[in-house]
């Protein structure tokens, strides 16, 4: 199975067990002048042509060989192992690196590598690659998710594009009727791919900068329940031919609004020309603000390499100083932001429409789960919001639930050395 960069937006989503083979080309201008051979490994993409673009690029670097695996199957699960041992990467494409591969040693500390220009990094996914003031990735292209809704279909129905929460309940029940529904989050009602994305929306945080719990308040409840009334109000598309992260539904009009990826961008605005607009997840409460999850693999050195030094200049050449690499990694194969404000301003296809909007709410308003937020974590609120959503549980009650759970897991980590 191949996966596309939109793949690191669904948290805990790889399947797969076991280390599977890959396949490595060589794709270095012979041996550079210290004859240093590097390492690099990329997950599976599944946009044509990526692949060939990143050879082309390290084919491209003259002081050093470096030798390009393109590896399928569970990735995540791939690196975690290999950085235990001496066999590994040397530089290595990574959704994180995981506050367990900072704080055991198993990464490079990169912070003087964007010197200069960190602040041109969207700090929406830099933050999530820096622990303790330093910096362990350097983020390569940024996907996001947000609300594309039929401009024809709420016109005709006298609804606004909704600005609000509570706004988005009523639109989705005004756009509902017997061949379309208002309102598709994924088959199973939102809860997998929405994630912190409503706390966020109420104003509130997964984990706050301080380290502690950021949704123990009511406005946390308030705004999780207002889910399950999508969900009462059978305002919600379930069981689509294809689930959220694909826009057929919207397409084949079977939705007038679906919350999805900016990948899904070209093709809507190839059938569906200007009929169609884009929103962040709507903000609840007078302390709400948008909600725009963002995600970015990014480039990190093994602690294990032998070549350290030479693998941080790799990284510093491709993902800091070669802008032009940058933007047609980002552009060309599929379509993605550059993790650089300002190439993402300079970009041709990102400077109108729709896809510009997407740009300054990635910009405005962007977030990524924050390192502190376990996979155990994860799992315990992604459960809770399930029931609460489709099972129409008590927001209170689960929160309470969750809140002792992520408690529990941060006291944990934080004791790691």
């Amino acid at each position: 199975m191949t996966m596309s960069r939109r793949a690191l937006l669904v948290a805990g989503a790889g399947a797969g067990a076991g280390l599977l083979a890959a396949c490595g080309s060589n794709t270095g201008r012979g041996g550079g002048s210290s004859g240093t051979q590097l390492s690099q490994w990329y997950h599976q993409y599944g946009e044509p042509g990526t692949q060939q673009a990143v050879q082309r690029y390290a084919a491209a670097y003259h002081r050093a060989r470096v030798k390009v695996q393109w590896r399928p199957g569970n990735y995540d699960q791939q690196t975690a192992a290999a950085l235990l041992t001496d066999s590994g990467p040397d530089v290595f494409e990574v959704n994180g690196p995981t506050l367990d591969q900072i704080q055991g040693g198993q990464v490079v500390d990169l912070s003087d590598l964007p010197a200069g220009v960190k602040d041109d990094f969207n700090p929406a996914v830099l933050t999530p690659k820096t622990h303790d003031g330093r910096i362990w990735g350097i983020p390569q292209v940024i996907d996001m998710q947000m609300l594309y809704y039929r401009k024809s279909l709420l016109k005709d129905a006298g609804v606004a594009p909704p600005t609000s929460l509570d706004a988005l309940v009523d639109a989705a029940r005004r756009l509902t009727g017997s061949k379309v529904k208002g309102l598709f989050l994924g088959n199973d009602g939102g809860a997998g791919v929405l994630g912190g994305t409503p706390l966020y929306a109420a104003g509130l945080q997964l984990v706050t900068e301080d380290g502690a719990v950021g949704f123990d308040d009511p406005a946390a409840a308030r705004t999780l329940g207002k889910l399950h009334r999508l969900y009462a109000d059978k305002s919600l598309l379930l069981g689509a031919p294809a689930d959220w992260s694909d826009p057929s539904a919207f397409l084949q009009g079977l939705t007038a609004m679906q919350w999805t990826g900016l990948w899904a961008l070209p093709q809507i605005e190839k059938e569906l020309g200007d009929d169609f607009g884009v929103l962040p997840f709507p903000p609840d409460g007078s302390q709400g603000r948008p909600g725009v999850p963002v995600g970015a693999y990014g480039a990190a050195v093994s602690a294990r390499s032998r070549h350290k030094d030479a693998a941080k200049d790799f990284v510093k050449w491709l993902w800091v100083e070669r802008t032009d690499y940058q933007q047609d990694f980002a552009l060309s194969y599929g379509f993605h932001i550059p993790a650089r404000i300002s190439l993402a301003g300079k970009a041709a296809r990102l400077r109108s429409g729709p896809a510009a909007e997407a740009v300054r709410l990635t910009t405005d308003h962007g977030y990524a789960q924050p390192l502190l937020w376990t996979p155990a974590a994860q799992v315990a609120y992604q459960d809770a919001l399930s029931r609460i959503i489709t099972g129409g549980a008590s927001p209170e009650r689960e929160l309470r639930a969750v809140v002792r759970k992520v408690a529990g897991e941060l006291e944990r980590v934080k004791k790691k050395p």
